[in-house]
């Protein structure tokens, strides 16, 4: 049997990056909100505008999670199913992470007392943290390898998957995904707001790029052959980018950095990505047992389907993601959210001052009770 994918093999391989990246580049951002709840907003009502700039989008932005992980069983079942031999109770923690952040937000809003709101503002930070470095971590695992026989069954503990390497990996995504979450901020916000998160984006940003530049040398430095030289390439076109992310956020650039600030998420995946190919998971136990996409894949004729209903229902996936941005892209402040009256749900403020009339100020009366 050839090692070598054929090209539908390829091209799902390259569809599932494209989701992963997809998640990343947007969820990202909403760890970093999640992250920096409370650094960013002091008082209840700007921290009802912190949560309410990703309210409309983040159970949304799961959803490329979801699609990866379907995709992946359904084209490659092999690789799913080592990479659950092996990494179950690392993503059983994830998604812990992520089954706490997104309670976090449904609940903070259903009671007024301080120490109730607290708990769950500490648990959408701590959930987002958790998540944004277990990601990292497991991935950095992915490309690095794992120990693995010769049946693909993954050996190690999860202690095992702690190394250096992968707790660098981990650190990577954690400082990218705050200094994205705080740039997006900058864009959503008004007043204190944009100061705060612009004063932590000039913090993290930097600090971001050192790791990430550490992290993509060690992982040159780990890797051979062609397909391996344009992951180099692609992870130094990464660094300008996050490098440019910082400087564009120091000059109050803030369309600019977090256009950078994505670029520098999605070109860091797809180095992984292309470090990877053409194996789906390397074995660190002997490189004859290293899981390939061919031995993963599922039959040419189940490739061939999951084909057709990408082509149909892809473009409709993406213009309704992009048209849900541009209905809640208008700026939110702590005055939306000032007052005796009951909260402001999502789609009043939407209506009244957002997608339809393009202002910035409140609207005219509270409408009734939102989930936030």
């Amino acid at each position: 049997m050839s090692h070598d994918p054929d090209f539908l093999q390829t091209l799902w391989f390259l569809l599932i990056g494209v989701l992963w990246i997809g998640y990343f580049v947007l969820e990202g951002f909403d760890f970093g909100v999640g992250i920096l709840l409370r650094a960013v907003g002091r008082s209840e009502a700007e921290k009802r505008a912190v949560i309410h700039t990703i309210g409309p989008v983040w159970d949304g932005n799961e959803v490329w999670l979801i699609v990866a992980g379907g995709a992946t069983f359904a084209a490659f079942p092999g690789w799913y199913a080592s990479l659950f031999s092996g990494f179950y109770l690392a993503l059983f923690l994830i998604l812990i992470a992520l089954i706490i952040r997104g309670v976090s937000f449904e609940f903070w809003g259903k009671d007024d007392s301080p120490r109730w709101r607290a708990t769950w503002e500490w648990a959408a930070s701590i959930g987002s943290f958790l998540a944004a470095l277990l990601w990292g971590v497991g991935w950095a695992d992915i490309v690095h390898g794992v120990p693995m026989n010769a049946q693909h069954n993954v050996t190690a503990t999860i202690f095992g998957l702690l190394h250096p390497y992968a707790l660098l990996g981990g650190l990577v995504t954690l400082s990218l995904f705050t200094a994205h979450g705080a740039i997006f901020l900058t864009l959503r916000t008004r007043d204190e707001l944009v100061d705060r998160a612009r004063g932590i984006a000039r913090r993290v940003a930097p600090v971001s790029v050192v790791l990430m530049t550490i992290f993509l040398i060690w992982t040159a430095a780990n890797q051979t052959g062609g397909a391996k030289a344009s992951a180099t390439t692609v992870a130094a076109l990464a660094v300008v980018c996050a490098a440019a992310a910082t400087v564009s956020i120091t000059r109050d650039w803030d369309g600019r950095a977090f256009g950078f600030s994505a670029g520098a998420i999605a070109l860091l995946f797809v180095s992984l990505f292309c470090g990877l190919f053409p194996d789906a998971l390397p074995s660190t136990t002997s490189h004859a047992f290293n899981l390939t996409l061919v031995a993963a894949s599922s039959s040419h004729y189940t490739l061939t389907v999951m084909t057709v209903v990408a082509v149909v229902f892809l473009p409709i996936v993406l213009a309704y993601t992009a048209w849900t941005y541009w209905v809640f892209r208008f700026r939110i402040g702590a005055s939306d959210f000032e007052g005796s009256g009951p909260p402001t749900p999502i789609a009043v403020l939407a209506d009244k001052f957002g997608a339809g009339s393009g202002g910035e100020g409140p609207p005219e009366e509270p409408g009734p009770s939102g989930a936030f």
